[in-house]
């Protein structure tokens, strides 16, 4: 892993229009190899500090760079994975994961490559003529996760992709994602609202708190890659996944509080 920053938050708000502060004074650094997971309650604005990273909203206060560049001058270098795989229900599988390179110009034979590559890293090479209408839900998630990487992003940006599966699909894609990452070698940023999950699957987590979005705390998760489901049994994860879950309830608002202003997780 890289000590040289690739994402530099400094003093960075938000807010959206004449509204209360989302974000405040937010100011961290990823290094290149960090899998950074931002977790917190809900309407703290993890969201929100992931789609500026995105280049999808605006700062409001602050600097953000990455790659010493502003995110939309780093577009070219990043993708993202939302929470729905958007997959457009039209095109087949191949033709999906292919889109992000058509828009950007780049040959049919070289799409292919590219296409072949990836659908071979999600283990998804048995489904390329299929719609996405025959694909489970882990599936599609797999074809979105393929098409982002198709971009070969140096920064790949997840907001909750795995959220809506059930424990165990989860489970087996968070040990896919990672051996994915050992062979591409990007930088995550990773939204979640679980615990377990951010705990196996990053090397820092963030820890927000709300009204308005704050960093809270961050904490070091001290495992070695490559994590398998040995991990998830070890005493140590489950101390962990117990500390953060401590610190979690710690910036909760109270039962019945209203999260004013936030307008995204």
């Amino acid at each position: 892993m890289s000590a040289s920053p690739l994402v530099e938050f400094r003093e960075v708000t938000k807010r959206f229009g004449a509204g209360p502060l989302v974000l405040d004074r937010i100011s961290f650094t990823a290094r290149t190899g960090d899998f950074l997971s931002l977790i917190g309650p809900s309407g703290c604005g993890k969201s929100t500090l992931l789609r500026l990273v995105g280049g999808l909203s605006p700062i409001t206060g602050g600097t953000l760079l990455i790659d010493g560049m502003t995110p939309a001058d780093a577009a070219a270098e990043l993708a993202f994975v939302f929470q729905e795989p958007t997959l457009l229900p039209w095109l087949r599988v191949a033709a999906n994961v292919e889109v992000p390179q058509k828009l950007r110009g780049v040959p049919a034979a070289e799409r292919a490559v590219v296409r072949r590559r990836v659908l071979e890293l999600v283990r998804l090479t048995a489904k390329t003529d299929a719609y996405p209408r025959q694909l489970s839900g882990g599936q599609k998630m797999r074809v979105s996760i393929a098409r982002a990487l198709a971009l070969s992003p140096k920064l790949l940006l997840l907001d909750e992709p795995f959220g809506a599966l059930d424990e165990m699909t989860r489970e087996h894609l968070n040990e896919e994602l990672l051996a994915i990452r050992e062979q591409e070698a990007w930088t995550a940023f990773f939204v979640t609202h679980s615990v377990a999950e951010a705990v196996f699957l990053s090397n820092r987590i963030l820890v927000m708190s709300a009204n308005p979005g704050r960093i809270h705390s961050e904490i070091a998760v001290p495992f070695p890659y490559p994590r398998t489901a040995q991990t998830r049994l070890s005493r140590p994860y489950h101390d962990l996944v117990a500390e953060v879950s401590r610190i979690l309830r710690s910036v909760e608002p109270p039962d019945g509080a209203v999260t004013a202003g936030v307008q995204s997780a």
